[in-house]
């Protein structure tokens, strides 16, 4: 199967990797309470750390990261880069918004890294470099990720990738949308610095 249908298949291949909740896996095998009831009550990495486990919080992370990337990757390699692109989209949609969890998921940053890292990994390297020199001046993990995601799509613009600046202009405004609460914060002065 490939052509207009496998599009379709892609999407959802990326939906259904993007919607597997690793960080609720990962704290629920190790015995911690319930995730969802912890700091932020999201799934993700930063709110994993909140449980006082390093470790169960870098596994989070390279998990939301590789579902981005293993769907890209499966779907490109059977179905070319309008494949990887809407498989890319699933992914970052499942892990938003996952049906298991009645929808209420992550906010996107690792998956985030994951598909740009499947897609064309020298934005990734780019991302991480912002996030790193964000967080080193600002001490704010949440500013750092929406400085380097507004960076993303202008740099994939920049390097003649049209289609992938556009997707992750998309992308880049779920992730707003989902910090939403995070920017309020910043702009009141109360957000929680990292380390603190």
């Amino acid at each position: 199967m490939s052509g207009d249908w496998f599009l379709i298949v892609a999407l959802l291949i990326g939906y259904l990797l993007g919607s597997i909740p690793f960080g609720l896996i990962l704290t629920r095998l190790a015995g911690t309470q319930d995730l969802r009831s912890v700091g932020s009550g999201n799934i993700g990495a930063t709110n994993v750390l909140r449980t006082g486990h390093k470790g169960l919080a870098a596994a989070t992370l390279i998990g939301d990261m590789l579902k981005g990337t293993i769907a890209v990757i499966i779907a490109g390699t059977y179905d070319g880069p309008d494949a990887a692109m809407l498989a890319a989209l699933g992914a970052f949609l499942g892990h938003l918004f996952p049906i298991w969890l009645k929808f209420k998921g992550g906010k996107g940053v690792a998956t985030y890294i994951g598909v740009l890292l499947g897609l064309f990994w020298p934005a990734a390297l780019i991302f991480a470099a912002i996030w790193l020199g964000t967080a080193y001046t600002s001490r704010y993990s949440s500013l750092s990720a929406l400085v380097a995601a507004f960076v993303t799509p202008i740099f994939l613009w920049w390097f003649g990738h049209a289609a992938l600046a556009s997707l992750f202009a998309v992308l880049t405004l779920l992730l707003f949308y989902m910090h939403r609460e995070n920017i309020k914060r910043l702009q009141a002065g109360t957000e929680g610095k990292i380390g603190a």
